[in-house]
């Protein structure tokens, strides 16, 4: 019947295409169901260096060449925002405003966003200075002097990691102390390139074709003053886009979605695959693995159904 699937796929980034590529491929009838352009993230980053064949690619070309692919073995494409999982234990309804849809399994994977500062000139310039990977676009940084905003333990891995290639990192961050582990604290307190600026936020993110520099104000003394840099690196926390399964039990206090080795969650026949879950690394390799895996492990259990 119309509407009814084998699985949905919620989410066409990096591993809900990977997702439906291993699902359609075997056979089994697939949805891949996004509210946006296909390729989450990656469609706004100006090139990645790190995904394994290609060298360097501009990340909208790697989205439309993974979407190719992903709806090449007959994978349908659905436009629509999600608004609700019911779970009726042999198949589960997706609710997406009028429409509705049925299916089997269901493998969730629709990322995660990195909290903003929302401060006049960070939408203006990312990829043009901005970033929230220092891992994908740090190397672009090389002998330049950068800017890490946050004080958690993203912040001070990534400013250690960008100390290696910037010729000097400053690392901004609300509070007068930071919140990350000592261990990551004491690294980046020993290491020369990089200054600390407490206390303080980002009031505007300056610059012209690119970034140029960033304007403070000191919170103790409401001084406002710029500093100059050639890029800024925003670690102030990520946000899931999981607010649709709400109520089904199968995400952390933080909104991170739970699963086990397999990728399957608490409820059967939901997996979850990428950024959304819970995870150590979140990069479009590691979104991959976790679309194939998910994949797989969504197919043994359809096939236990049978």
């Amino acid at each position: 019947m119309e509407n009814r699937y084998d699985v949905v796929i919620i989410g066409a980034g990096p591993a809900g295409m990977t997702a439906a590529i291993y699902m359609s491929r075997a056979g089994f009838s697939t949805a891949l169901l996004e509210r946006g352009i296909p390729g989450g993230q990656i469609v706004n980053t100006e090139e990645i260096e790190n995904y394994p064949g290609y060298g360097r690619v501009n990340g909208a070309e790697l989205a439309e060449k993974m979407f190719e692919h992903a709806t090449s073995f007959g994978a349908k494409y659905l436009f629509g925002n999600v608004e609700k999982i019911v779970d009726h234990g042999e198949y589960k309804e997706i609710i997406c405003g009028e429409k509705t849809y049925e299916a089997k399994a269901i493998i969730i994977a629709t990322g995660a966003l990195p909290s903003k500062l929302a401060a006049p000139g960070e939408a203006e310039f990312v990829g043009k200075g901005v970033s929230y990977c220092a891992v994908c676009d740090g190397a672009f940084f090389r002998d330049k002097s950068v800017i890490v905003v946050g004080g958690g333990n993203a912040a001070l891995e990534e400013a250690i990691f960008l100390a290696k290639l910037a010729s000097k990192v400053t690392l901004v961050h609300r509070r007068d102390e930071l919140r990350g582990a000592k261990i990551l604290q004491d690294r980046a307190f020993a290491n020369e390139k990089i200054e600390f600026v407490l206390s303080a936020v980002v009031r505007e993110i300056i610059g012209e074709e690119s970034v140029t520099g960033i304007m403070i104000e000191d919170l103790k003394t409401g001084k406002e003053r710029l500093i100059a840099t050639d890029g800024v690196f925003v670690y102030v926390g990520t946000e899931p886009n999981t607010g649709f399964v709400v109520g089904l039990g199968i995400t952390d206090e933080r909104g991170n979605i739970l699963t086990d080795d397999s990728l399957a969650t608490a409820v059967p026949g939901i997996f979850a695959a990428g950024d959304v879950r819970k995870k150590l690394l979140r990069q479009v390799v590691t979104a991959t693995a976790d679309g194939s895996i998910a994949a797989v492990s969504a197919q043994q259990y359809l096939e236990g159904m049978k």
